[in-house]
């Protein structure tokens, strides 16, 4: 059992966190655009990037840094995703260089990542500037992990963050995180930073074990409009203050920590689906009677990706030839003749189709069980016993309005 708490990615213990304002994003100086992250202890470290092969340069510095076994800090910027641009890989070093400088560690112990903007050269000088004054505002409480997560906000309308606690081998671990994600998400990771932080004693090769497996579940069971960007990361710190006797293998205290983390990173999956760049509702779709968890997965994400399936919903039409559709063109075989579809919000439930076959159902009851801004689909194949939920959203006017003109 796992108990929510506050904190965000300062609620475990020995991590402070910092957020400012330093002039990447010139155009509102209300926008914070520097977040910092520091362990007191040293850390173990892991992470997972995009698989898009054009990758940020942020993402090929991380990488390296995570091979030297021990991480104190991530550095990350907003306004400027420092990808395809010049001096790239040298700007993300600079980032890990003043950081360093500021807290006394050396260079290869800082993780760096940037989101925002492709294809322009990142204002590396007022960073170099500015990690003074935000070391100097590093603190442990709710406060700062606040100002973190604004901090690396793009598009996104809402912070995300979220922490659990439970006891593992006898002692209470904390673990917590921010986020960031509203456009270009996609299955693969998406356009997404998070960032991690537990106190739990835990192995390297474990710790990446567990990031690898929830992000499989979590964060790659999302999708907004299709796009997997180039800067997609997601990394974890820990460092062990807790006490508990280290995780080294997969045992109970492995697989505790595994649905702690779970449901930390499926929280903050959630908050990404739902902020989706103009979205109106967050779209759950449920699999269920599959013959394995990869075929629920692949139908439940090709239909929640679905671009006509997204306009549906927010025209609130129960248009469920488009689920069919988009199941489909899954990849997937299965028998359509046993298909059954239902619509389902906190407005009730109404079954759409049966044996892969329309049925009468109440259209005034659909809509109004459309209108809610959370929707189930809920899909069964009569293949197996296995299930397997994604979540997405519909696509919006605002949608193109945002993405129109989001360089200029």
């Amino acid at each position: 059992m796992y108990t929510t708490i506050s904190g965000g990615v300062c609620a475990a213990q020995g991590f402070r966190a910092a957020g400012l304002h330093v002039g990447v994003k010139t155009h509102n100086q209300d926008k914070k655009d520097l977040a910092l992250i520091v362990s007191d202890a040293p850390c173990v470290a892991a992470g997972v990037f995009t698989k898009n092969v054009v990758k940020a340069a942020p993402v090929l510095v991380t990488k390296k840094h995570l091979e030297n076994g021990c991480v104190r800090a991530v550095i990350a910027n907003s306004g400027n995703a420092n990808a395809c641009a010049p001096a790239g890989e040298e700007n993300a070093l600079r980032m890990c260089r003043a950081a360093a400088s500021a807290l006394g560690c050396r260079p290869e112990e800082v993780l760096v990542a940037s989101t925002g903007v492709i294809g322009q050269t990142l204002k590396v000088d007022v960073i170099e500037n500015g990690v003074p004054e935000l070391a100097g505002l590093l603190e442990r409480s709710g406060a700062a992990s606040d100002a973190a997560a604004h901090a690396i906000m793009t598009t996104d309308t809402v912070k995300k963050e979220f922490a659990a606690e439970a006891v593992i081998g006898g002692k209470i671990v904390r673990i917590g995180g921010i986020a960031k994600g509203s456009g270009m998400i996609h299955p693969n990771m998406g356009t997404m930073l998070c960032f991690l932080t537990t106190d739990c004693a835990i192995s390297r090769d474990m710790l990446g074990a567990a990031l690898k497996e929830v992000v499989g579940m979590t964060f790659n069971r999302i999708s907004v409009d299709g796009d997997t960007s180039t800067n997609d990361s997601c990394c974890i710190l820990a460092n062990g203050l807790a006490g508990n006797p280290e995780i080294t293998e997969m045992d109970d205290r492995y697989v505790d920590f595994v649905m702690k983390l779970h449901e930390v990173c499926y929280t903050l999956a959630r908050m990404m689906a739902k902020d989706g760049e103009g979205a109106r509702h967050l779209i759950t779709c449920t699999v269920r009677g599959a013959a394995s968890e990869e075929q629920a997965e692949a139908i439940s994400k090709s239909v929640i990706s679905s671009t006509l399936m997204k306009a549906a919903v927010f025209g609130c039409d129960a248009n469920w030839g488009r689920v069919l559709c988009a199941m489909g063109y899954s990849g997937e075989q299965f028998d359509p003749e046993k298909v059954e579809v239902a619509f389902a919000s906190a407005a009730g439930e109404v079954l759409v189709c049966q044996n892969g076959r329309g049925v009468d159902f109440d259209e005034e009851l659909a809509k109004k069980i459309l209108s809610e801004d959370e929707v189930d689909i809920d899909i069964a194949i009569q293949e197996g016993g296995e299930s397997c939920t994604c979540w997405g959203c519909d696509i919006t006017y605002d949608y193109i309005k945002i993405n129109g003109d989001y360089r200029t």
